[in-house]
């Protein structure tokens, strides 16, 4: 079995990555979300960041909408593109997704403008509904070619261990494990694990008190150290492309296919063991 991994596509979806699945023969592909564009993002670095404030707060309601709802359509048309491939898609939602789901933690800040509740809609599972060649498994699972795909959507950043959400969070995908603990489990996240080679804060854009900083998700290097899955897929991390391992288990970060990279993992289809993975750069 060829496996796709790719995720973190913000808008883009380049035509080398297309042609990729008919010239590798892929049978599969597995997606890390992230399918929005984030137009504001400077905005939100200069008027947002590390305040108590929603970025509409400062830029206007009127503003945030057009931009947002521009996002939203560029995202439309990557999925569009990713429905009419000749092969299943699977796919987790990232956390520039405008998902129903919450990052592992709880609101500890009151921020201002949180009264304004349209950015806060689901909008990412009724689009997704739009593509019949599309199946999302946030906290939730599938099965292909005799192994079991684990799927946990968003986390942004570590996380609180102590948080309701996180223990909502984990308490969900530990049941999953368990269910299906004597399969052969590949797990994905959007997020890579914490304290890894694929988690370090590397790129020149970001603020300077956060490079060179740790910020995988704590749960889901929890969830592989507790359950050694074979493989766990992530993304999030742009600059990350590559592979760690936790114990035995294989950490895939795809890399970001808005810059024209993806991940093939190729698996024996009777011993369900990783024969090789090719980064796509």
């Amino acid at each position: 079995m060829k496996l796709l991994a790719i995720g973190d596509f913000h808008g883009k979806f380049p035509a080398k990555l297309w042609r990729l699945v008919k010239k590798e023969k892929i049978d599969l592909v597995v997606s890390v979300g992230d399918y929005k564009p984030f137009s504001l993002r400077k905005e939100f670095f200069k008027y947002s960041w590390r305040t108590d404030k929603e970025l509409w707060v400062a830029i206007g309601k009127k503003k945030y909408k057009k931009y947002f709802l521009k996002d939203l359509k560029s995202a439309e048309n990557v999925l569009d593109k990713l429905n009419k491939l000749d092969v299943p898609v699977f796919t987790i939602s990232g956390n520039a997704d405008s998902t129903k789901w919450g990052e592992a933690t709880d609101g500890r800040i009151k921020w201002v403008g949180s009264d304004w509740k349209w950015p806060y809609q689901d909008f990412f599972s009724p689009m997704i509904k739009k593509f019949k060649n599309i199946k999302e498994f946030d906290y939730s699972y599938f099965r292909f070619g005799g192994i079991v795909f684990i799927g946990m959507a968003r986390s942004t950043f570590p996380g609180h261990v102590k948080s309701k959400n996180y223990k909502k969070q984990r308490k969900v995908l530990e049941k999953l494990f368990k269910k299906f603990k004597k399969d052969v489990i590949i797990f994905v996240s959007h997020n890579v694990p914490s304290e890894t080679k694929l988690d370090k804060i590397k790129d020149k854009n970001a603020p300077k008190e956060a490079l060179g900083k740790h910020y995988g998700s704590k749960l889901v290097k929890r969830l592989v150290k507790k359950w050694k899955p074979l493989m766990n897929i992530a993304g999030h991390m742009h600059e990350n492309q590559g592979r760690d391992k936790i114990g035995n288990s294989i950490i895939v970060n795809t890399g970001a296919a808005q810059n024209g990279q993806a991940s093939i993992i190729e698996i024996n289809d009777k011993t369900k063991r990783i024969k090789k993975i090719k980064f796509v750069k």
